[in-house]
Formats: structure tokens, C-alpha cells, sequence
């Protein structure tokens, strides 16, 4: 199976709640700057964050559905450096699914300006 759960026992900092909400907060401002990708790009997620597409009881499939997401609007803000390490994220991540949608955010966040601009 590509993707399972967390393999150590360890809860990982901050709470995904918490970089969800980071990531709410980016997409919203890029939507008014132009740096969520336009049309077609994550102001979608957005919107279906708050039609609650992700939280549902299986933490896994939600966890999957956001990387699944995410990863399909990257090409729309990504440098080409970045656009190759998120091709690569699922054989670096080797099916924890938690790192992998840290690190799908996390990609996000940084071409975005998330570092630079913060919110």
C-alpha cells in the first residue's frame, strides 16, 4: 500500500489543524494578490475546504484527498525547481502520509511567498 499512517508513535508539531488553517489564510490572501494560481488554482481548495471535503471520519483519505489537491495546482504557482521536488514527494515521503502532506503544504506555502509575506 503507497500510503499509511505515521510511522512512529510520535505526534508531529504543530497539529495539521494548525497548517490547515495557515494554509486557509495563504490561499484566501492569494486570491486578493493573485498568488493562489488563478482560475483553476487553490482558491478551489479553499472552497472546498469550507464545504468540509476534508473532514471526514477517515483521517487517511482526507489526508490523501488534500495532497491530491494541492499537488494538482502546483504547476500553476511552482518554480521548476520546486515543480520537481513535488514530483518527487511520494518516493521521499515512502508512504508516510503525514509527511507527505506537510511537506506538499509546506512546497505550497514557499511558492506562495508564505516565507517571504507571510499573512
Amino acid at each position: 500500500m503507497l500510503w499509511e499512517p505515521c510511522k512512529d508513535d510520535k505526534i508531529r508539531k504543530p497539529p495539521f489543524e494548525e497548517v490547515k488553517l495557515v494554509l486557509g489564510l495563504t490561499w484566501q490572501r492569494g486570491r486578493w494578490d493573485g498568488s493562489d494560481g488563478g482560475i483553476g488554482g487553490y482558491g478551489d481548495v479553499l472552497e472546498y475546504m469550507a464545504e468540509c471535503r476534508y473532514e471526514t471520519e477517515d483521517d487517511q483519505t482526507n489526508a490523501i484527498q488534500l495532497v491530491t489537491d494541492m499537488k494538482k495546482r502546483f504547476h500553476l504557482i511552482a518554480s521548476e525547481a520546486a515543480a520537481e521536488k513535488m514530483k518527487n514527494l511520494d518516493h521521499f515521503c515512502d508512504g508516510d502520509v503525514d509527511l507527505m502532506r506537510r511537506k506538499c503544504a509546506a512546497l505550497v506555502l514557499s511558492e506562495m511567498g508564505f516565507v517571504k509575506t507571510g499573512l
